[in-house]
């Protein structure tokens, strides 16, 4: 087991472009070909959806592959309003670790319910794309 995936939701493939004050201005293919190099030792495979049904399957996918040691999920917008994503995870028994690029809790009154992590081994939030490394950690330790 020498491999994780990596999910990405809606919108977070405009990311480096798409509000950067919150973020940020690096592109998420830019900051995972560094990550990659930094965990050379580990294959990290990455998907983005805006699509709630291809994410749902690529949980499944994962939590079914035996190489697969966990999944880092950021399902962005979809973490405030999925329960069908929440289920999803509560049916693999792989670890899956949230990540959201922002404080939601510093944000809109509609982004502080989050209705995965419930579900989840953990979440890291509101430290930017190094949330994903963070992540990547607690699921080697």
């Amino acid at each position: 087991m020498n491999h994780v995936i990596i999910i990405n939701g809606p919108n977070l493939n405009l990311t480096g472009s798409r509000e950067p004050e919150i973020y940020g201005k690096q592109t998420l293919e830019e900051y995972f070909i560094g990550l990659q190099a930094r965990f050379n030792f580990l294959a990290i495979s990455t998907t983005q959806s805006n699509i709630e049904g291809e994410i749902i399957n690529s949980i499944h996918a994962a939590g079914t592959d035996e190489r697969c040691l966990g999944i880092v999920l950021n399902a962005g917008a979809y973490s405030h309003t999925s329960i069908a994503i929440a289920d999803a995870v509560k049916a693999i028994s792989k670890p899956v670790v949230l990540v959201h690029i922002s404080n939601i809790y510093a944000r809109e009154p509609e982004r502080k319910t989050d209705l995965l992590v419930g579900s989840v081994k953990g979440m890291i939030c509101g430290l930017g794309l190094h949330g994903y490394e963070l992540a990547l950690r607690s699921l080697l330790s």
